[in-house]
């Protein structure tokens, strides 16, 4: 175990030269014991079999502050995908007891802010807090294709899209606009997905999916709570970035700031047709179906076999996080 700590106890006083010293063809587990601190530092993690386990998430932080609308020295914006505080490149990746933060501040100003770009198969979060604001969390791969020119300008804009599966458990993940947005097949349990007030009429898409057309699974949450500090009907629980965007809601709870419609289409007609989003057991305030959509599924207790753990991440390798 090698021990990270500011005060110089341990092996290396920061996360990125810990990582340095890993070998880049590692095949053997790695465990970065990372000791309470705010380490302000662009942390990339392209080693595999590495875990990061905190002291405890609440005093053990990983933060930077890049974003979107910053100019970088060639006049040129920064953009969404290289405003990362963190990014896991790699496979086999394990986090626990930490905060990513990007400390950027609110899109409202400065635009979109990733505090965890997480692109790799078998990546698993437990007992972390993600903080943000817009797209704190990107479930990389990228799409395809982009939309805008240079929409998609960053570390893997030429790499193969690959899609990996993350498993997220006991997360507190906040933000406002699309703050958990991309293609990656995750499942997230037991997790508190937090809306922030902007001011604005409609101030949060929790979810913003792009599951490539022919994958299976997009993103599952079960026994989530969906909570905020926005006033009744001020968010939705997600919309599709991609028109086959697939988002399955099991067992979750929802406070009032829901929109009564639940889901919003991004005025993408053919989502209606393409896109799969679902829900089962929803309670709370803004779990009332009567106003959700007609192209919103209603699953049965029957169809539930298919939403568990084990049959959206388990794969060919049988992968049991």
């Amino acid at each position: 175990m090698i021990h990270i700590s500011q005060d110089g106890t341990g092996d290396f006083k920061s996360i990125t030269e810990a990582l340095n010293s890993l070998p880049k063809d590692n095949t053997s587990e790695q465990v970065l014991f990372i000791h309470k601190g705010f380490y302000e530092e662009q942390i990339t993690v392209t080693v595999p079999y590495v875990t990061f386990i905190g002291e405890e998430a609440e005093s053990t932080i990983l933060s930077y502050g890049l974003y979107a609308r910053m100019l970088m020295d060639d006049g040129m914006k920064r953009g969404t995908f290289r405003t990362y505080s963190s990014l896991i490149d790699t496979h086999d990746f394990t986090a626990k007891n930490i905060t990513f933060e990007n400390s950027a501040g609110p899109g409202t100003l400065v635009g979109q802010a990733l505090a965890l770009y997480a692109d790799g198969d078998r990546l698993v979060f437990e007992n972390c807090r993600l903080l943000g604001n817009q797209d704190t969390l990107f479930t990389g791969p990228l799409p395809p294709k982009e939309v805008e020119v240079n929409g998609f300008i960053g570390p893997k804009q030429h790499a193969p899209r690959i899609n990996g599966r993350q498993y997220y458990k006991n997360c507190y993940i906040e933000g406002d606009i699309d703050f958990i947005f991309g293609s990656a097949t995750a499942y997230f349990e037991d997790c508190t997905f937090f809306s922030k007030y902007t001011g604005k009429e409609i101030s949060s898409y929790v979810t913003a999916a792009s599951t490539p057309q022919g994958q299976e699974y997009g993103y599952v949450m079960s026994g989530c709570r969906f909570e905020s500090n926005c006033p009744a009907e001020n968010a939705y629980l997600g919309r599709p970035w991609r028109e086959y965007a697939k988002t399955v809601l099991i067992n979750c709870y929802m406070d009032d700031h829901i929109c009564k419609e639940g889901w919003h289409d991004w005025n993408k007609e053919a989502a209606h047709e393409h896109a799969f989003y679902a829900e089962y057991g929803s309670y709370g305030p803004g779990a009332t179906m009567d106003m959700r959509p007609d192209w919103i599924v209603r699953l049965k207790e029957e169809d539930l076999y298919k939403y568990t753990r084990e049959a959206v991440l388990s794969g060919s390798d049988h992968w049991r996080p």
